[in-house]
C-alpha cells in the first residue's frame, strides 16, 4: 500500500519521491502527507534510508526526482521552525559542560557559558528543561547522566526555540523497555499540547503503537505510509517487501513480523 496525498493543511507533502545516494536509489515513489500535530513513526530495516528521509526534510539532501515541501516550501538549512535531535553516540564522562548550557545552544548557538548567557535564554533553557521533566538536571553536568536523561536533555534543546515539527533520529537507541516507554508517553504528551508535528525513527514499533497517529514505513526501496492499523499487517507489507511477510500480535499486544529477511520478532526495523 502507497498513501496518496489527500488535499489537507498538510505541513510535510511529498509527492513521486525519488532518493539517492552516491549514484544508489535508496527509495522512490514516495508520495504522502503529513499534518500539523501527527505523532508519526518512521520505521524499516537498517539501511532502508530512515535517517536519509531527515536529511532532506532539513534541507541537506536533494531529491532525485519528485517534490517535498516542508510548510509549504522546499525545504532548507537551519530551519528555525525544526528541532531536531541527531543519533547520539555516548557522551564522555569526563564532559563537564552543565545541561542548561547545552539546552542553550538551541537559541545561542555556539555561544555558552555564564558570560554569555542572557537571562532570556536562561529562562527558555530552565522552561524547556521543566517541559521534559528534567529541571533537577539543570545544573549537571551532561557527562554524568544516564542514557535516559541524556535523550530527556537532547529533546528539550531541540524544544527550547518552541519548534512546530520535531525530527528525532533514534531516541530510543540503548533504552531499555521502561525508559524507551516513558521516553516516548513524554513526546505524546508535547506532541498534543503543542500541536507540534513529530516524525520519530525507531527500530522497534511496539513502545510508540500505543500513541501513533501514522507510520512511514521504508523498505525494499518503497514507502508506504498510513495509520498503524493500515500499514502494520501482513498485506501491506507483503506488497511492500515483496515476499510473504505475517503481521502477528503477542498475548500483550506487541507487533511481531515475521518472514522477508528471516524472523524479525518484535522488532520492525
Amino acid at each position: 500500500m502507497i498513501a496518496q496525498v489527500e488535499d489537507s493543511p498538510d505541513v510535510i507533502r511529498a509527492q513521486g519521491l525519488e532518493v539517492g545516494y552516491r549514484g544508489r536509489p535508496i527509495w522512490r515513489e514516495a508520495t504522502f502527507g503529513i499534518r500539523r500535530g501527527e505523532f508519526v513513526a518512521v520505521i524499516g530495516p537498517n539501511g532502508a534510508g530512515k535517517t536519509t528521509m531527515f536529511r532532506m526534510l532539513l534541507g541537506l539532501q536533494r531529491a532525485w526526482a519528485g517534490r517535498v515541501e516542508v510548510f509549504g516550501e522546499v525545504p532548507r538549512r537551519g530551519n528555525p521552525r525544526i528541532g531536531y535531535v541527531p543519533q547520539r553516540h555516548s557522551i564522555d564522562q569526563e564532559t563537564h559542560v552543565e545541561c542548561e548550557s547545552l539546552v542553550r545552544l538551541g537559541i545561542s548557538g555556539t555561544r555558552w557559558g555564564p558570560g554569555f548567557a542572557a537571562r532570556s535564554e536562561r529562562e527558555a533553557a530552565s522552561a524547556a528543561l521543566s517541559a521534559v521533566g528534567a529541571s533537577d538536571l539543570a545544573h549537571k553536568a551532561i557527562g554524568t547522566l544516564s542514557g535516559g536523561e541524556l535523550q530527556r536533555v537532547f529533546l528539550a534543546e531541540a524544544l527550547v526555540g518552541e519548534p512546530e515539527m520535531l525530527l528525532l533520529d533514534e531516541p530510543l537507541s540503548n533504552l531499555d523497555l521502561r525508559r524507551s516507554r516513558d521516553l516516548v508517553d513524554l513526546v505524546a504528551r508535547l506532541v498534543h499540547a503543542r500541536n507540534v508535528t513529530t516524525l520519530l525513527v525507531a527500530h522497534d514499533i511496539n513502545p510508540l503503537i500505543h500513541c501513533l497517529d501514522r507510520v512511514i514505513y521504508i523498505a525494499n526501496g518503497r514507502v508506504a505510509t498510513g495509520t498503524p492499523s493500515e500499514v502494520l499487517t501482513s498485506e501491506s507489507l507483503s506488497a511492500l517487501y515483496g515476499l510473504p511477510i505475517e503481521v502477528l500480535h503477542d498475548s500483550r499486544g506487541n507487533v511481531v513480523i515475521v518472514g522477508g529477511e528471516g524472523d524479525r520478532g518484535a522488532e520492525s526495523g
